[in-house]
């Protein structure tokens, strides 16, 4: 048996001894495999996902130590899936789901010691599939190690905050950033391709973070959940700001926006049964509200990347990503992206036709990173930082990317790409 569990004994020694050996009999195999082609660059590979899973999934080596299982014997159970699948997935063709599901059938039925030992700790059938399949899944969507994007330092651009920020952008090298303040109202910053501006109070009495979104050259609309829970609006013409008009609901969360096109604008919040709730303005009046389903645990996030086009996201009830988007003729169902836990609602950014990028807080409070290329998603990427809300983010023009969020200083704080 390995030193490891006799230096560290657990509540289960029986468990974690049985399953010491068991990976340890799978070791040799494994070991015995070196020599071929497939598995000669595997253990760098091993070794870099795992740092990723340690990291993403921390989550669940508490979950599973509530139950008796010590994090060594946890770890060397995601450290067996991630070999399993490296060595296996050259097998199964498919987008990222199909073979999430045939490697897992396969993992099943060819690793039951693992199973079964989990089980004897207590640990729900459907919870334990549900680990494995997200170990499987993330690996899948890591297996490749990405190139670094040019992302710059993270900088502190001041204010005290009491939400997460909003941005937008109505031309090229422009910023406009809204936050609430102390005194509950909307307060805005903005950038003028030279300099940023001290902050300016725009009024209201804010319950939530506010969303922002432009549909022109120097038209922005801006959005918060008022004292009552109904949505209000107020936007900037061109030369001054309007007064602040409700237009309605019960929000339970934070309002977020997005433009398909001039003076088209659609807005969505959490409802109160926790759904995805729709109204839109069609250029000369706004729509009534309507009911997109799901079951959100964060406010959500939307961005438009062509005419008549909406993606949507959210947090679920799995703490994962889940999407939704308007093809320009109907809703989709809602999916399951995956590929590990967050801790906010998301923000959302689109920097050329089909092409997405989606921020989100990680376990460990710093800002993480997926992309849509066209075809498929990647997994996500750190980007450091310490996070103390859901990140906002925008794209004024070819591969630039400015993403804010509340600091841990109750600050606002700013990464970009160039």
């Amino acid at each position: 048996m390995n030193s490891h569990y006799k230096d560290h004994p657990d509540v289960c020694p029986l468990c974690n001894n049985i399953i010491a050996d068991y990976l340890d009999i799978y070791k040799e195999d494994d070991d015995k495999l070196e020599g071929e082609d497939v598995i000669r660059q595997r253990p760098q590979d091993i070794n870099r996902i795992m740092a990723l899973i340690n990291r993403e999934f921390s989550n669940y080596y508490r979950e599973l130590e509530r139950y008796g299982a010590q994090r060594g014997v946890t770890r060397n159970i995601f450290r067996n899936v991630v070999t399993y699948v490296l060595r296996e997935e050259s097998k199964y063709t498919g987008n990222i789901q199909q073979k999430t599901t045939s490697i897992f059938n396969a993992y099943r039925r060819d690793n039951r010691m693992i199973f079964a030992t989990l089980r004897g700790y207590g640990v729900q059938s459907f919870r334990i599939a549900q680990i494995i399949r997200d170990i499987i899944r993330f690996t899948l969507e890591n297996i490749r190690e990405r190139p670094t994007s040019p992302w710059s330092e993270w900088e502190d651009l001041g204010g005290i905050l009491t939400s997460a920020p909003a941005v937008s952008s109505w031309q090229a090298n422009r910023l406009d950033v809204f936050v609430r303040g102390q005194d509950n109202a909307l307060w805005h910053k903005w950038w003028d391709g030279s300099r940023w501006s001290e902050w300016e109070s725009l009024g209201g009495i804010l319950t939530s973070a506010p969303g922002a979104v432009s549909w022109g050259p120097n038209r922005i609309d801006v959005f918060v959940r008022g004292q009552d829970n109904a949505l209000w609006h107020k936007w900037w013409t061109g030369s001054r700001w309007s007064e602040w008009e409700s237009l309605g609901g019960i929000l339970t969360s934070a309002p977020t926006a997005a433009s398909w096109g001039p003076n088209r604008i659609d807005v969505f919040g959490r409802g109160q049964d926790n759904a995805l709730w729709h109204k839109w303005w069609d250029g000369s009046r706004w729509s009534e509200w309507e009911s997109l389903g799901g079951i959100l645990t964060s406010a959500p996030a939307a961005v438009s990347w062509g005419p008549n086009r909406i993606d949507v996201f959210g947090r679920g009830q799995n703490n994962s990503l889940w999407h939704k988007w308007w093809t320009g003729s109907r809703w989709s169902d809602w999916e399951d992206l995956g590929g590990g836990t967050i801790t906010s609602g998301p923000g959302a950014a689109s920097t050329a036709p089909n092409r997405l990028e989606v921020f989100a807080r990680g376990g460990n409070n710093q800002l993480l990173f997926r992309t849509w290329n066209g075809t498929r998603w990647s997994g996500w990427q750190s980007l450091g930082g310490g996070l103390a809300s859901e990140p906002a983010a925008v794209s004024w023009g070819g591969n630039r990317l400015d993403v804010f969020a509340r600091g841990q200083n109750n600050r606002l704080w700013h990464i970009w790409r160039s």
